[in-house]
C-alpha cells in the first residue's frame, strides 16, 4: 500500500469516528447474504444477494457455551448491519443464516457455514467488522447450472468365450415412410439486453418513457435502504433514490446523483464496469473521506455512467 493510499485511509476513518455523535465507543458489523443457486458453496455468477433473511451472531459467553448475541434481517440488496455500543470485543463471534425470514423464491431451504468476523480496523474505541459472504441454499440446485461431466467408474465387464451366434427370422418389409413437411423457419434469436454493454447517464434514467428500466429499486426506494447506515446519516432518513437523481451543485449531491446512476446502470448490463456492490462501497467509502475523495468517486461513476471507459452507449428503447 502506496503512502497517499494509507493516508487516505487514516483520514477516512477519523472521519468516521468523528460522525459518531461523540460516542464513547461503538462496534459495527457488516456483511450480505447470497443465494447459492448451485449449491456449490462458493459466490458465482449464478448467484444473487438474498432480502429477508435471518443473519445471528453467535458469542461465547462466560461460562464457554456458545449463546446468541444479535439477529438481524437483510434488506433489498441482501446486506445486513449490526451496531454495539461501547466497542466490545468481537474477534471470538460469527455469523450465519438462521433463518429465511421473507426469503424469495425458497432459497432459505438450507444454510451455508458459519463465517467469522474480521476486524477492519480498531480506533479511538471504534471498531469495524466484516464478514464473508453468508450463503443460504435451495433444496436442490437450480435446472440451469453447470454439472460434471465426469462419468462415474464402473468395473470393465468381465471377458468370457464369444457367444454363438443367434439365428434370428428375417424382418418383415415396410412401406416406406411419408415424406415430411419442411420445418418453418425459426425466427432470429432476440438479443439480450442485459449481456449487452450499456451506460446511460441520469438524464435518461429520469425520463419518463424510460421507467420500465428501474427493476431492482424505484425512484420511491429511500437512500439509506440501499446504500447502508452511511448514507442515511448523511442524506437522512428521507431521501428517495429519484430526488438523489436531482442533486447538483454540492459535492455530495453531486455523489448521489452519479452514484445511484451507476448503480441502476449496473443493474441493467452486466458489462458495466461497476457490479452493485462495488458501487456501494465506493459509495461509503466516498462519504467517510474528505471532499477530493467525494468529487473524485462521482467523477469516477460519472465517466463509468458516459459510456466513457468502455466505449458503451445507452441501449434504451421507450417503454410500452
Amino acid at each position: 500500500m502506496g503512502c497517499s493510499q494509507k493516508h487516505f485511509f487514516f483520514s477516512a476513518f477519523l472521519v468516521f469516528a468523528a460522525a459518531i455523535d461523540g460516542a464513547s465507543g461503538a462496534a459495527m458489523v457488516t456483511g450480505t447474504v447470497f443465494c447459492d443457486q448451485c449449491k456449490d458453496g462458493q459466490v458465482s455468477i449464478f448467484d444473487y444477494p438474498l432480502s429477508g433473511i435471518k443473519v445471528t451472531m453467535t458469542c461465547p459467553g462466560n461460562d464457554g457455551q456458545l449463546e446468541m448475541y444479535r439477529e438481524e434481517t437483510t434488506n433489498w440488496l441482501g446486506n445486513y448491519g449490526m451496531r454495539f455500543d461501547g466497542a466490545p470485543d468481537l474477534t471470538s463471534c460469527y455469523t450465519q443464516v438462521s433463518g429465511s425470514g421473507q426469503g424469495q423464491n425458497g432459497c432459505g431451504a438450507a444454510a451455508g457455514p458459519a463465517k467469522n468476523l474480521r476486524l477492519m480496523f480498531n480506533m479511538f474505541d471504534m471498531e469495524m467488522y466484516t464478514v464473508d459472504p453468508l450463503l443460504a441454499q435451495p433444496a436442490e440446485p437450480m435446472p440451469f447450472c453447470p454439472r460434471s461431466a465426469i462419468a462415474p467408474a464402473y468395473p470393465p465387464p468381465a471377458v468370457g468365450p464369444p457367444l454363438p451366434p443367434q439365428l434370428l427370422p428375417p424382418l418383415p418389409q415396410l412401406p416406406p415412410l411419408p415424406q415430411l413437411p419442411p420445418l418453418p423457419q425459426l425466427p432470429p434469436l432476440v438479443p439480450l439486453p442485459f449481456l449487452e454493454a450499456s451506460a446511460c447517464p441520469h438524464q435518461q434514467w429520469m425520463r419518463p418513457e424510460y421507467r420500465c428500466y428501474w427493476r431492482v429499486v424505484t425512484p420511491d426506494t429511500k437512500v439509506g435502504v440501499v446504500f447502508g447506515l452511511i448514507a442515511n446519516r448523511k442524506y437522512g432518513p428521507d431521501m428517495t433514490l429519484g430526488q438523489g437523481m436531482r442533486g447538483k451543485g454540492d459535492p455530495y449531491k453531486t455523489l448521489l446523483r452519479e452514484g445511484t446512476t451507476a448503480l441502476l446502470n449496473s443493474y441493467n448490463s452486466i458489462r458495466f464496469p461497476y457490479n452493485a456492490l462495488d458501487v456501494i462501497q465506493r459509495m461509503n467509502w466516498a462519504l467517510i473521506g474528505s471532499n477530493r475523495q467525494v468529487l473524485r468517486t462521482a467523477w469516477i461513476f460519472m465517466r463509468a455512467n458516459s459510456g466513457v471507459a468502455t466505449n458503451a452507449t445507452c441501449r434504451f428503447t421507450a417503454c410500452k
